[in-house]
């Protein structure tokens, strides 16, 4: 079963997709809090993205280029607009197909299906990010992105924070850390995770994320 998730502010075009969908087998996501878009994608690792254009506070081509910014996910862009340049702007920023408003559903499910099939027989894509608070790992690059903000780590760094976000919620005492950073040919002793964790600490910081990391004295380091 494949994960469609339909961003569409008109409610009668987003529940006929959604019924038409279900139809056809697939699990239909639905998008109802718009500020959200980029987190409910995140939480939900959709197969494909049906993305409408004109969407209120920020429109398709913003948030199509936040999501190719972790993932390579096939997108269909749906919109009333038919000019040269949003068919150009959609392409540009990632869009895989473009459908114009009124659509046929036929045609509609013959682009998702074909779309599925095409990208999925040949790769599995998979979104390359761990997600906690807001900030995004991305572990193809060992960037942090946090309120539109970019920060490149080191490869200690990056290990280091990959292990408290997957463990978010619990204290990751230092050894373990220290052990997965061994396991991984990269040695770290007691005071070179200091360091590391100290610098990762301060890059944190100028992205918004303050006091991300908190120190447990005594048993280790969560994050918050």
């Amino acid at each position: 079963m494949f994960k469609v998730m339909i961003i569409e502010d008109d409610k009668k075009i987003r529940d006929i997709i959604f019924e038409n969908l279900q139809k056809w087998g697939h699990k239909g996501i639905v998008v109802e809090e718009f500020e959200r878009i980029f987190d409910i994608f995140i939480e939900y690792k959709p197969h494909l993205v049906l993305l409408d254009i004109n969407l209120p506070a920020f429109d398709g081509f913003y948030w199509c280029n936040k999501i190719r910014e972790v993932s390579k996910v096939p997108v269909i862009f749906i919109s009333s607009r038919n000019t040269n340049m949003d068919v150009i702007m959609s392409v540009n920023m990632g869009g895989d197909d473009f459908i114009q408003k009124p659509f046929s559903l036929d045609v509609l499910m013959a682009k998702i299906n074909a779309l599925l099939r095409r990208t999925y027989s040949y790769t599995n894509i998979d979104i390359d990010v761990v997600e906690y608070g807001g900030a995004v790992l991305n572990l193809k690059d060992s960037s942090v992105i946090f309120n539109d903000k970019k920060i490149e780590l080191t490869k200690n760094e990056f290990r280091i924070l990959y292990i408290l976000m997957k463990n978010n919620g619990d204290v990751v005492k230092r050894e373990k850390i220290m052990q997965k950073l061994w396991e991984n040919e990269s040695f770290v002793d007691d005071n070179t995770l200091t360091v590391n964790i100290n610098r990762l600490r301060r890059k944190l910081s100028d992205i918004g994320l303050n006091d991300f990391i908190e120190t447990k004295r005594g048993q280790g380091y969560i994050i918050k």
